[in-house]
Formats: structure tokens, C-alpha cells, sequence
């Protein structure tokens, strides 16, 4: 490891790495140990107890956080003439297909969600190679391939995040900036937690929320004790 900076070696100091903080104090410490210039990211960690490997147990969904995510996000609606001026009316950035199909299919991806109605899926679906990797793919399941683009893009325009186990069981979202008050970002954290807690798979055994983690996009993370999360 390389020399760290006064800063970081300030937010090392300050996280005790042997206790677990409540979801207030983990806030809190997490706005104050943010060692960037910029207004850095809040995200959340979250080790589940369940296979990933096992269909049943792939924990996927959405949550619609009440104070936002903070960030500015970039919405592409692929979609049929009669519902582009819908999209375009809700604040997409960008609508079309064939145009921005063909754009894709050439490497451009500078968007941070794609919404589509079913009755373009087929022409969608071959963008798979370029945006499966990317986590761009339109799904039913996180509620950007639907007929109604309108409301999905306020939707997202108004923080509603997409979030899914990764293969070693954790869960990882943004909840918000180091710029939130301790109460939005407690408003926001608690609401993923629900949403996870009510998604929990009936096969999954034991403890289901098996830690939680909270950082800033550069600093060191912080345990958050369980039963301070109001889930």
C-alpha cells in the first residue's frame, strides 16, 4: 500500500473497526469521513444470507428512495413514435430506436438507465454484448421495459434505484451524498433495507441480513448493528 494522505489516515482514525454504530451514527460518520473534494457518494453494503448460485435465492429488485439518489441521471427511452413525446414530456435525455439502436451497436453508452415499451424488446434485445455488461438492460424486473415510459423515466428521474445480489451475496447501492442530512440519508437507507427484507427468498436459511456496511465513495467502511436499521 502507498503512502496515504493526512486525510485518509484522519478517516481511518476516526471509524473504529471493532464497533458496530447505529444507522444514525454510521450517517453521521459517514459524512464526516469523506476525505474528496466533490460530494461524494453514500453507499450501502449488504451481505445477505442466500445463494446466489440458486435461482430462488437471486435477490433483485427496486426501491424508490424518498429523498433521492443525488445524482443526475441520464435516461435513454427506445421506444415506437406514438409514446416519444410521453418520454420526452416525463425528462428524458434521449428517444428514439433505430438511431440510438445503431449508436449502441457502434459503442456509445453515455446514459445511466435505458426504459423501453415490450413491442421494441426484440430490436432491444440484440444490444445484449454491449449493455449486459454495462447493467444497462431494460427489465421487466427492475420496471424499465414497460408500455408506460412516462412514469418509469419520473420514476428514476425522482430516485428510484435498481439493485441485485452479486455472485458472493452482497447487495451494493448508492443511498445518497455526503451532501444529505443524516435524517434523508437514514430515510434512504432504511428504505432499501425494507424493500430487502421483504424480498428475502422463502428458501434462504438463518440469519438473512447478515451484516451491513456503509462508506463514502472513498473512505474507509463502517459496520452498521442490525437492529438499529428499523426493518
Amino acid at each position: 500500500m502507498g503512502k496515504i494522505s493526512k486525510k485518509q489516515a484522519n478517516a481511518l482514525k476516526a471509524v473504529d473497526s471493532s464497533k458496530t454504530y447505529s444507522l444514525k451514527e454510521a450517517c453521521a460518520l459517514t459524512k464526516q469521513i469523506s476525505y474528496v473534494k466533490f460530494n461524494a457518494s453514500v453507499d450501502l453494503h449488504i451481505k445477505l444470507g442466500v445463494d446466489p448460485r440458486q435461482a430462488s435465492q437471486m435477490v433483485r429488485g427496486t426501491a424508490s428512495l424518498p429523498h433521492g439518489t443525488g445524482k443526475t441521471v441520464r435516461v435513454l427511452v427506445l421506444t415506437t413514435p406514438d409514446k416519444e413525446a410521453a418520454a420526452r414530456e416525463a425528462g428524458a435525455d434521449h428517444v428514439g430506436l433505430n438511431d440510438y439502436i445503431e449508436k449502441i451497436q457502434q459503442g456509445w453508452t453515455d446514459i445511466d438507465v435505458i426504459i423501453c415499451s415490450p413491442d421494441v424488446m426484440a430490436q432491444v434485445g440484440k444490444l445484449g454484448r454491449v449493455l449486459g455488461p454495462r447493467g444497462l438492460m431494460p427489465n421487466p424486473k427492475s420496471g424499465t421495459v414497460t408500455p408506460d415510459v412516462g412514469t418509469a423515466v419520473k420514476e428514476v428521474k425522482a430516485g428510484k434505484i435498481d439493485f441485485r445480489v452479486d455472485k458472493t451475496g452482497i447487495v451494493h447501492a448508492s443511498i445518497g451524498k455526503t451532501s444529505f442530512t443524516v435524517e434523508q440519508l437514514v430515510d434512504n437507507a432504511t428504505e432499501l433495507l425494507n424493500v430487502l427484507v421483504k424480498l428475502k427468498p422463502p428458501t434462504s436459511k438463518g440469519v438473512y441480513l447478515r451484516s451491513v456496511y456503509m462508506a463514502p465513495t472513498m473512505g474507509p467502511g463502517i459496520k452498521v448493528d442490525n437492529n438499529t436499521v428499523g426493518v
